[in-house]
């Protein structure tokens, strides 16, 4: 041996991921994690802001109203590439906060590396959350070696949302007021077709252009209804490039009106009444709702292939690594978060579907609209491949999404699928730096 510890080779791993996001990394360190002196108050990081962060802000106070003693010590760091660094870098050098937002489907880049600490199901029961109450899907994604390293707070899907009073009079809604079934790809673009011509505007827009994921989410929302082949486990991918090659051919199909359209302008041209349907992360469910109101509706990403699916992601709570946790602190910490995903139905008020399943079977959940209506996405869900380059955020969608640009513009689908291939050949290739 040369002297150099477990800890201290994550630590020169993680340096290698990339240099310039790493300095500002840990010139930020010491100061984020700061240190406290009672077990009552625990440090909290996390991602959310706008209406998100002013949610969390609100849910945060309430659960230290409740919990007598407990002090909250919240801070908010920038989106993306840059927290994830920052959580790499604070729990390899024993500088982490006690507990931490992290997507679940980054979890496989963290876990194996030692930079999280397992849960205490024990515990989290003792103060009324148990597993059986949590998305099972995402309960089986928050496991590593068959023991939890995250807590699901909820699943943001990506979802489709449209105009009542338009998809009602195109005849596109059952009498109970939902989308109706689409049978195939080609009966999908028929009843679009009806559309365009019924209303006399464009057909349903999908803001991906310059954007880093949104293409990306498209795909694997139908790449993963195929059932097709799709497993990044070995070396090489294996990857059924016949039948990603029609995915995208019927992705450019579908995004026919907004084969240019970046998020802002799709998001313009559904709320300003000009498409009456938009292919959307539910989180920008807010940004509608002023405009549209109660013709506001939602639903899971419709079935064009074999099985349901859409893509997805869950915001969940890790406790990063601590080489020597205050136990009491860790107890408080457990409690914080039993609390805090006990409060699904007011997360709900965002967008998110809770993955506390009372709150989701609650009557005050069912009157949420157009929340309650795409709720069903909760139970297809299509979460990135469970590989450590992948997830919300991550270098590999926008590779992806940057594959698939063109071929939505009308460039070859086939070109479009051997770049993917090779892009993530290229990543697995790559060691973990963790």
């Amino acid at each position: 041996m040369t002297g150099l510890t477990r800890r201290g080779l994550l630590k020169g791993a993680v340096y290698g991921a990339g240099a310039a996001a790493t300095a500002s990394a840990l010139s930020g360190c010491g100061s984020i994690a700061g240190s406290v002196t009672s077990a009552d108050e625990i440090r909290y990081w996390n991602l959310f802001t706008g209406p998100d962060g002013e949610l969390m802000k609100s849910l945060t106070r309430d659960v230290e109203r409740r919990v007598e003693g407990l002090k909250v010590r919240t801070t908010v760091l920038e989106w993306g590439p840059p927290y994830y660094t920052k959580l790499a870098m604070a729990s390899a050098g024993g500088r982490s906060p006690d507990v931490a937002i992290m997507h679940l489907a980054r979890l496989a880049g963290y876990a194996p590396g030692g930079l999280l600490d397992p849960w205490d199901m024990d515990l989290l029961a003792e103060f009324g959350l148990r597993q059986d109450d949590l998305n099972q899907t995402l309960v089986k994604r928050s496991l590593y070696q068959g023991t939890p390293y995250a807590i699901p707070l909820d699943t943001h899907p990506f979802v489709v949302f449209f105009d009542r009073d338009v998809l009602d009079k195109a005849g596109l809604l059952t009498g109970e007021g939902r989308l109706v079934p689409f049978e195939s790809p080609r009966h999908a673009l028929e009843l679009m077709d009806k559309l365009r011509k019924d209303g006399g505007k464009l057909g349903p827009v999908f803001g991906h252009s310059n954007d880093p994921a949104m293409s990306w989410r498209m795909f694997w929302s139908l790449f993963s209804q195929t059932g097709a082949t799709f497993d990044l486990t070995g070396e090489r991918a294996e990857i059924d490039e016949d039948t990603a090659v029609e995915v995208v051919r019927f992705m450019a199909e579908l995004a026919r009106d907004s084969r240019t359209m970046d998020v802002q302008t799709a998001i313009a041209a559904f709320a300003g009444g000009r498409s009456p349907m938009i292919f959307s992360g539910e989180w920008d469910m807010a940004t509608y709702q002023p405009t549209l109101k109660d013709r506001l509706g939602g639903a899971p990403i419709p079935t064009f292939y074999d099985r349901p699916a859409g893509a997805a992601d869950s915001h969940a709570l890790v406790l990063p690594h601590q080489d020597d946790p205050d136990p009491e602190r860790r107890r408080r910490t457990h409690q914080f978060v039993a609390e805090l995903v006990r409060s699904g139905l007011q997360w709900a008020a965002a967008g998110h579907i809770p993955a506390y399943t009372p709150a989701v079977s609650s009557a005050a959940y069912s009157r949420l609209r157009p929340q309650s209506e795409y709720a069903g996405a909760a139970k297809q869900l299509a979460l990135d491949p469970p590989v450590w380059f992948a997830g919300s955020g991550s270098d590999f969608q926008t590779r992806m999404s940057q594959a698939l640009d063109p071929a939505i513009g009308g460039s070859s689908p086939a070109k479009a699928v051997r770049t993917m291939v090779s892009q993530i050949n290229t990543l697995l290739a790559q060691p973990n730096p963790a």
